[in-house]
């Protein structure tokens, strides 16, 4: 991953990390808030030797007393120095529980013992630290003391500190606790956010799709959540950021296979719901608005919507021209005031993809090419039935419409492969429903506005009626209005 990546997990993940992060901050206070505070207090003995003074001696001793300063250090937290201080204080626990709250160390190189007691009680922890210096003393004297008459111990302990009463406990560190809690919570937090991220599926934006197959990219459609309520947009509400998504995507198509003399285009998508038909609608409204004869096919032979999104009659049309039961005349429908023509599916028939791959449909794609400056079908997704890729072989050109969020990344790449084993050209690619803010949504790049991507397509979305055209009677079919293309 590249530091823009992890930018961009950061900011798509953000809320996550902070709840973590929080979440470990309270832990680690109400864990501070139970916990009994314990203080601590620190006495410390000297070792020295009793000689005469001269130099050799002294430097005998000291060699002498930093030896031995390691061995009373192990001594403090033996029973015969403890049970003296158990007894004379009255504490009523046994050597073994007073051992616990005791730490005995010396100093490299020096001849100093710190002996530190902590206690959930301040003045016994102080008085327990004073009495073990004290009975380590003696012990000291009686261990090392000869048993001649009238001998001395070569060795003499001077407690040098006395421990004093703390004011504030050592435990629990309230900031600490905080601190580190604080920095569990955000390393979980930046863990989990970054697994998420490497175990994520589904394709979320433009870089998803460039990591998967090279196909251009040829827009994105923003996100409307009265989608629902108003699938045809351009003409509906044309000044929304929605509207001039398809407008983008129009002027992006018309630098699309510059090398193909034909402008015949299957729209289709990997699994259903992606948004192909509203948006192979859409495009054609706005190729239509900029001049152009348009005659949008509705190709799907198995779960037609077309008509319904358009507001027309779809109980006649491309099956009953496929099997010689209407004439292409009496079923192409215009719609609105500009160059858009509507074919509709007509009737269901139980081999659509016979039908679509019959040489009856390659006649009429030879048709429609010669008459119409951009030819666009809208057909059934491709990884459920074959259908898309087999007209997709004959018409020349194929635009995958890809929902982020939806959209698996597999799914894309078994989309793709299925036109290729065909061999049916992928001409581009349609990112829809991407979010309008965030790390994925769409800003100003390489498509023009780009205002955020795309928008969510069901298959019970109301049909939006265009003002221009009234659909209460079929209007003339589009032969009779000579719109022959010379």
């Amino acid at each position: 991953m590249e530091l823009r990546d992890y930018i961009r997990i950061l900011r798509k993940s953000w809320i996550l990390i902070v709840i973590l992060t929080l979440g470990f901050i309270g832990a680690a206070s109400v864990y501070s808030i139970l916990q009994t505070p314990t203080y601590s207090a620190t006495s410390k003995v000297f070792v020295s030797t009793q000689s005469s003074g001269t130099t050799s001696e002294l430097a005998q001793g000291n060699s002498f007393t930093v030896q031995r300063v390691k061995t009373y250090s192990d001594l403090v937290s033996t029973p015969i120095v403890l049970l003296p201080v158990i007894a004379n204080l009255e504490l009523g626990i046994t050597s073994a529980q007073l051992s616990t709250k005791i730490t005995a160390s010396a100093p490299l190189d020096t001849s100093i013992i710190d002996i530190t007691v902590v206690d959930t009680d301040p003045t016994r922890a102080a008085d327990t630290a004073n009495a073990i210096s004290q009975s380590l003393t003696a012990v000291v004297e009686t261990i090392e003391t000869p048993e001649a008459a009238d001998a001395i111990s070569p060795v003499k302990l001077t407690p040098a500190q006395e421990a004093t009463v703390a004011a504030a406990p050592v435990s629990p560190n309230v900031p600490l606790n905080i601190a580190l809690g604080a920095l569990v919570g955000l390393a979980l937090g930046l863990g989990v956010a970054v697994l998420r991220e490497t175990l994520e599926t589904r394709i979320r934006n433009e870089r998803d799709v460039t990591q998967i197959t090279d196909v251009p990219i040829l827009g994105g459609i923003v996100f409307d959540p009265k989608a629902g309520e108003r699938p045809l947009i351009v003409h509906v509400d044309p000044r929304s950021p929605r509207a001039e998504s398809f407008r983008t995507l129009r002027t992006n198509l018309q630098f699309l296979d510059v090398g193909r003399t034909e402008r015949a285009f299957v729209v289709t998508s990997s699994i259903e719901s992606e948004g192909k038909s509203t948006t192979g609608a859409n495009l054609a409204i706005a190729l239509a608005d900029a001049g152009s004869r348009v005659l949008i096919v509705d190709a799907d032979l198995r779960r037609p919507k077309l008509a319904d999104y358009m507001g027309m009659e779809g109980a006649v049309g491309l099956t009953d021209v496929l099997i010689g039961r209407a004439e292409l005349a009496d079923v192409i429908q215009p719609w609105g005031r500009g160059g858009l023509s509507v074919l509709p599916a007509g009737m269901v028939p139980p081999n659509p993809s016979e039908l679509l791959g019959s040489a009856r449909m390659t006649a009429l794609i030879a048709q429609f090419n010669a008459t119409f400056d951009v030819v666009l079908f809208d057909s059934p997704p491709l990884l459920p039935v074959t259908d898309a890729a087999v007209l997709a072989k004959n018409v020349g050109g194929a635009i995958i419409i890809v929902a982020a969020g939806r959209t698996h990344k597999n799914q894309l790449k078994s989309a793709i492969s299925a036109l290729d084993n065909v061999g049916a050209p992928v001409s581009g690619l349609v990112l829809t429903m991407l979010p309008t803010k965030g790390p994925d949504a769409y800003g100003y790049g390489r498509y023009g506005y780009g205002y955020g991507y795309g928008y969510g397509y069901g298959s019970d979305v109301a049909p939006v009626e265009d003002a221009a055209a009234p659909h209460g009677t079929l209007p003339e079919p589009v032969a009779r209005r000579s719109r022959v293309k010379n």
